[in-house]
């Protein structure tokens, strides 16, 4: 009796949770919340969650650089990053709280550098090292940087940045030398130095890191992410019933490829943090070509890959990537933008075995990253969702035209969310942060969303980038979507033209496959039967070589928007 009772118990409890994410009415407001349990947060930094369990497997890889093969092992850059972290406090001068920037490629020495700056209570800020030094002494300042970490081939743009920034202590030149003339410290050198100095005691609340948004929409913005920011969302993306990552064995360790960049909160937290906390051998590549990509396939015999919809593509349709290539590959993980679902159609053909799922998330920087994730028994029905909220998570639509909440399934609005990972606001700019958190917590995303009657949430589009025709909003996507099952695109991005009498029409960029035989009448045909009228491409088609994209994947609309003019 006890026990049926304990199984009834438990299944009233699931079916509770489940009806919970749509039908919380608080006066007029919807409020969908997590099916899945809550979820504790320890009073943990960043560090101390990830090397909680990692003495199990210190003498296994964690980091591979896929290029040259240099490796570390997880004993080694634990004893590595808290060498580095007194090195910082005592041979660099820093104190807690100071600020330090990464202008680093994904290099082994990625997590070593940021987990000794976490140890000493530093505060970590990531750059792009492709922006220009004005881009990265902009958002250095903002900063208030005062140690640079870079490698050679960086140094000089660096040094550059440097001479801008005031109250500078010093430059580490990782995989290069001393240079005490140019105030330059060989990292090498400081972190397997013994200092004696005492480390701080660095609190759960404390900021963290300050990646900066995209600015695809305005300019970049300093994100407050404290540590229980980063573990809550760790803890988060690792309930079961959203990943299967298994800890390593004596006999056994997951691989797993990405060339997704740690400078951006995707690749820092939902890749590199969370495969660490999980004991995973994580192979990167500093840039991506195809030759090393397929290379690193053939030779590491990945399980899972972390890609974005353009990398995806890469991997459906490029000729040289073949089903020998993809044979290893069990979970594929796409994260930045939605994957429609002709794209993961072209990559399961590919792939051309069944054993392989697809799965998808959303999330944004202001989030650590992750909001929702497909878990691990997703219908096929729901191919193309971004998934269910994760636990402790909460989530609003509302309308686009009067902000009132929608309250029906199949009705797009914009995405609100509430939960743990929620930043701390933007760095010296309270009224951005106003403007994007309310007086109840919530995050306006300016994301187009919808969900379904079982919880599931599909993103259509960013608010701002919806093509207002004639009053009529156009989603960019949904026409991506369509010309991309035209044969011979390899790429495509559609934006808004200005127009006298429509306000804007919806303009297409295409990439074509080598050789390939694409006209704007090809495209036109295809198009025009599927869409209403005024979702037809009157703002014309244009050729290019390359659809312009920052480092996650997402399309920079604001420089097509030049090519358009």
């Amino acid at each position: 009796m006890t026990l049926l009772y304990t199984i009834f118990a438990r299944n009233l409890r699931t079916s509770l949770k489940h009806l919970a994410h749509t039908n919380v009415r608080s006066c007029s407001t919807t409020i969908h919340r997590s099916p899945y349990p809550d979820i504790e947060i320890p009073n943990q930094t960043t560090t101390q969650f990830i090397w909680s369990q990692s003495a199990k497997w210190d003498d296994l890889p964690a980091v591979t650089c896929g290029v040259s093969g240099r490796s570390y092992t997880y004993g080694v850059m634990k004893m590595l990053s808290s060498r580095g972290a007194k090195a910082l406090l005592e041979k660099v001068k820093l104190k807690p709280g100071n600020r330090v920037g990464l202008i680093l490629p994904n290099l082994p020495e990625y997590p070593v550098v940021v987990y000794a700056a976490m140890k000493a209570g530093l505060v970590v800020t990531f750059a792009n090292p492709l922006s220009t030094t004005e881009e990265i002494t902009r958002q250095f300042r903002n900063a208030e940087v005062q140690c640079i970490m870079t490698i050679p081939m960086l140094l000089e743009a660096a040094l550059t940045v440097a001479r801008a920034l005031p109250n500078y202590a010093a430059t580490i030149n990782i995989g290069g030398e001393t240079d005490l003339e140019k105030n330059v410290l060989g990292m090498q050198t400081i972190f397997t130095e013994e200092f004696q100095v005492e480390l701080p005691e660095v609190k759960s609340t404390d900021i963290a890191i300050l990646p900066y948004s995209s600015g695809t929409t305005g300019l970049p913005k300093g994100v407050m992410l404290s540590h229980r920011n980063l573990v809550a969302n760790l803890i988060q993306c690792s309930y079961s019933a959203l990943t299967n990552v298994k800890h390593p064995t004596p006999c056994s360790q997951e691989t797993v490829l990405s060339v997704l960049p740690f400078f951006h909160i995707y690749g820092f937290n939902g890749i590199l943090n969370f495969l660490m906390c999980h004991g995973v051998h994580i192979v990167t590549l500093p840039r991506f070509t195809p030759e090393d990509y397929l290379r690193c396939l053939a030779e590491y015999k990945p399980t899972t890959i972390f890609v974005v919809p353009s990398l995806l593509l890469f991997l459906a349709t490029h000729a040289e990537v073949t089903a020998k290539d993809l044979s290893s590959i069990r979970r594929v993980i796409c994260g930045a933008a939605p994957a429609t679902k002709n794209l993961i159609d072209k990559f399961k053909q590919k792939l051309n075995h069944a054993d392989c799922t697809v799965e998808q998330g959303y999330g944004m920087t202001e989030t650590s990253p992750v909001v929702l994730y497909t878990p691990q028994e997703t219908p096929v029905s729901k191919m193309g969702t971004c998934g269910r909220l994760l636990p402790s998570t909460e989530a609003r639509l509302i309308s686009l035209i009067d902000g009132s909440d929608i309250t029906l399934p199949h009705n797009p609005g914009e995405l609100l969310i509430r939960g743990p990972q929620l930043m701390q606001g933007y760095l010296n700019d309270r009224s951005s942060t106003e403007n994007s958190i309310d007086v109840h917590g919530w995050l306006h995303t300016g994301d187009v969303t919808y969900y379904d009657e079982d919880g599931y949430f599909f993103i259509v589009d960013r608010t701002k980038e919806l093509i207002k025709v004639k009053g009529n909003q156009v989603s960019p996507t949904e026409l991506e979507g369509i010309i991309l099952e035209v044969t011979g695109v390899a790429d495509v991005a559609v934006i808004g033209v200005p127009d006298t009498m429509a306000g804007e029409l919806p303009k297409a960029f295409i990439v074509k496959h080598p050789g390939a035989i694409v006209t704007p009448e090809i495209i036109n045909d295809y198009i025009t039967p599927k869409v209403a009228p005024y979702k037809k491409l009157a703002g014309g088609i244009t050729f290019i070589e390359a659809i312009p994209r920052n480092p996650s994947g997402k399309v920079l609309r604001n420089q097509l928007k030049v090519f358009g003019k």
